[in-house]
């Protein structure tokens, strides 16, 4: 089985690394991709975990990039993990993720919500980790104004909310760009939910190589429709489970959110 989206504490999983390999070869997987926010820096130790248990780990990243002021995001998968101009660009992400946080804290303080984001700040300077509205909910719960962390995004730092803060990033096609760089192959990730089906032709003459058209979001009825448009554009396909954690709404999908053998190979050709 094939998943290429999974998550690790190095952005906003649960599972480590070397505990997510673990946890995905117990559920049949064979090939997967590490797909953390804006950083790269779990794949080596997944890799050393991969390949104790005969499991191929493929590079990957899942890129924040902005389109009038929403987040779109793209997968990237192949790329050279140590290709400068990525290297540079994601220095500059993380940067502006560390940004983000304070300024969210600044705005949760005056709305009389405080939190103490300077371990998340500290986190994201020393480790490297991308930082973002995850862990400022998970401050948010834990100073107790919240219940859960759904609560945190959708009183405080959802879209619209009173403590969001707009991200500033490159847009989506700087990001296939840089992405084809770096010697990878690029897929808009969860486009069911990322509703921005208008700037897919746009994409695509930017050098987008791919749809996620399996998701653990997508009902038959959304994956087949990006199935359609992806045929009709030229594009390869990928899957993955975006898998978090145990107890998110995507806990399910891993093990069951796959890509066959055929789909990767098409995928993988795009390669530069």
């Amino acid at each position: 089985m094939i998943d290429l989206h999974l998550h690790t504490t190095a952005s906003d999983g649960a599972l480590g690394p070397a505990a997510l390999v673990a946890r995905a070869a117990s559920a049949g997987i064979t090939t997967l991709a590490v797909t953390d926010h804006d950083t790269t820096g779990g794949l080596d130790e997944a890799r050393a975990a991969a390949s104790a248990r005969g499991i191929r780990l493929v590079n990957g990243i899942e890129i924040t990039a902005v389109e009038g002021n929403r987040d779109v995001h793209v997968l990237g998968y192949f790329f050279a993990q140590q290709n400068p101009a990525l290297r540079s660009f994601l220095e500059a992400q993380s940067q502006d993720r560390i940004r983000r946080v304070k300024e969210m804290a600044e705005q949760l303080a005056v709305l009389g919500v405080a939190i103490d984001a300077d371990p998340i700040v500290r986190e994201g300077i020393a480790t490297g980790r991308s930082v973002g509205r995850p862990h400022v909910a998970a401050a948010l719960l834990a100073a107790g104004h919240v219940q859960t962390r759904d609560e945190a995004f959708d009183r405080f730092l959802e879209n619209g909310r009173p403590a969001f803060i707009p991200r500033r990033g490159a847009s989506p096609d700087e990001v296939v760009s840089i992405i084809t760089t770096a010697g990878g192959v690029a897929s808009l990730a969860h486009p069911g939910l990322a509703g921005m089906d208008a700037i897919l032709p746009r994409l695509t003459d930017a050098g987008l190589h791919a749809l996620e058209v399996r998701h653990t979001d997508h009902d038959d009825e959304t994956e087949a429709r990006y199935r359609r448009l992806a045929a009709e554009l030229g594009l390869a396909v990928s899957a993955g489970s975006d898998f978090h954690d145990d107890t998110g709404r995507r806990r399910c999908g891993l093990g069951q959110v796959t890509l066959t053998a055929q789909e990767f190979a098409a995928l993988e050709a795009r390669r530069a």
